[in-house]
């Protein structure tokens, strides 16, 4: 081998390694990539149940604690095999309150964890700070049932107000079940709560595998179209209505539920329990589903003021459509040039047509036949936050027609959107499509034309030494979009074609 210039090594990303050490589970996550909205690169969760004893001995079982030493010994030596450049390790309920807490605080410290046991006021906290994260301009009652223990907090205006901890999770409502002390228990604690969660009448954000459980079960029952659970909304009567059919359903039954997660068969009937007294004290007016909680919380916290202000879709959505595009695209220069086009009223539908645009050209690694699909399956199923169903599949639609050109809505009418919605997608996907055919898949060219609808026609604006681009298929495309739009297609040739 010659000599040469020395390769520099691959510029890796900044890695964060959390250990959550929960009433029932012990979980390593691995987060990579945009600061505002890392990527999950790798997840495990051990059930070691910690807190399982905590309601009849008020201690961590010593099976219990073998299994949870075992679990931190293993993540300590895939953390080391990983790389991380920040671990953040800490603990909530069960060694909060455990009798024995401090002694398994302390063999994770020998076994080399820096852990933090988070009092019932910081997780809660920090669990509104990741339903924050996730759903921006979220406003309501977060409520985050874990095993150990259930947290409240209020949330407005990108703060976390009056915050809330009882020692009421799933791995202690069996004991006051078997003793019908449930309800007079959960409602006591309650009713010394500060007054603003009585009867809030807003959005109640669910948070904790259990009442996520919940939503999945939901899904189900009404053939949802979606299998992402972030953002999933359920009505009050309706969730009055789950709450009594999980308390029915065996065992048997849930584990029967296609992709419902076995280990919260034992625990959903007790988490719907809870969720009834709660759902009479503070009477929301919905619930959603928070994906996000006291890890992504965690986070949040680190960030910069500047970094929240980040657009938590946005910015993963641009990194990923640079990732995966032929050319290192960005999708701005194509919105830019489409944003004359398609004077979207609202922000949210502006936030929607922007990361279309930045996920423009994530099929083109796949077999043409396939290139649709991909697309679909990446707006549908790609770990996206900041956007719910409907955001998903307008975006999913204009991926699709973007990709073969077809003008059929992509699925079946689930009620979610109008037919209009629906066309309108369809309308950025050939409009898309024809840019990315016009300029050969980059944005160089676009910024030297422009498009415009003006007089019942469908402009196309070249400059005349660049008339030359407007080749055939160019020609079916501009007439394409401009069909379905109602309008007439029309190149104009002129020296003010760009801006």
């Amino acid at each position: 081998m010659g000599a040469g210039k020395k390769k520099s090594a691959p510029r890796r990303e900044y890695r964060t390694a959390i250990v959550d050490i929960g009433s029932n589970s012990i979980r390593l996550v691995f987060y990579a990539g945009p600061r505002r909205n890392p990527a999950v690169t790798f997840n495990e969760k051990v059930m070691a149940g910690l807190g399982s004893e905590l309601s009849k001995t008020g201690r961590i079982g010593e099976e219990a604690m073998e299994r949870g030493l075992a679990a931190l010994q293993r993540f300590k030596s895939l953390i080391e095999l990983v790389g991380a450049d920040e671990v953040i390790c800490v603990a909530t309920a069960a060694v909060r309150d455990a009798s024995n807490g401090f002694e398994f605080a302390g063999m994770a410290r020998k076994i080399g964890f820096d852990i933090e046991i988070l009092s019932g006021l910081q997780e809660a906290k920090t669990a509104a700070m990741g339903v924050m994260s996730g759903i921006p301009g979220s406003k309501g009652i977060v409520g985050d049932l874990g095993g150990g223990s259930l947290e409240l907090s209020r949330i407005a205006d990108a703060k976390v107000h009056e915050t809330a901890s009882m020692p009421v999770g799933v791995l202690r409502v069996p004991a006051l079940r078997e003793n019908g002390k449930l309800e007079k228990h959960v409602t006591g604690l309650l009713s010394e709560l500060d007054p603003v969660f009585k009867k809030n009448k807003e959005t109640f954000y669910l948070v904790g595998g259990s009442w996520r459980s919940l939503a999945r079960l939901d899904m189900n029952l009404q053939s949802y179209p979606l299998k992402v659970l972030h953002n999933y909304t359920i009505s009050r009567k309706r969730m009055q209505d789950l709450v009594g059919i999980a308390s029915r359903m065996s065992d048997a039954e849930l584990i029967a539920i296609d992709g419902f997660p076995f280990s919260r068969v034992a625990t959903l009937r007790d988490a719907a329990a809870v969720l009834a007294i709660v759902d009479d004290y503070i009477r929301p007016s919905e619930y959603v589903v928070s994906a996000y909680g006291l890890r992504e919380g965690l986070l949040y916290n680190k960030m910069s003021k500047e970094t929240r202000k980040r657009d938590p879709l946005l910015e993963p959505a641009g990194r990923f459509g640079r990732l995966q595009s032929r050319y290192g695209r960005n999708g701005e220069t194509l919105f830019q040039w489409l944003s004359p086009l398609f004077k979207e009223k609202s922000k949210e539908q502006k936030r929607l047509l922007l990361a279309s645009c930045h996920l423009a050209d994530v099929g083109w690694q796949a077999n043409p036949d396939f290139r649709s699909a991909r697309g679909i399956d990446m707006a549908l199923h790609g770990n996206w936050v900041g956007i719910d169903a409907k955001g998903r599949m307008l975006v999913a639609q204009a991926l699709s027609t973007s990709f073969d050109g077809g003008v059929n809505i992509f699925m079946e009418n689930s009620g979610l959107l109008s037919d209009e919605d629906m066309r309108r997608a369809i309308w950025w996907g050939l409009a898309i499509r024809l840019a990315k055919r016009l300029s050969g898949g980059t944005d160089k060219f676009l910024s030297k034309c422009s498009i415009r609808s003006r007089g019942g026609k469908l402009e196309l604006l070249l400059k005349p030494e660049d008339a030359h681009y407007y080749g055939e298929v160019v020609a079916r495309r501009h007439q394409k979009l401009a069909r379905e739009m109602q309008l007439e297609p029309e190149l104009v040739l002129t020296k003010k074609a760009a801006g």
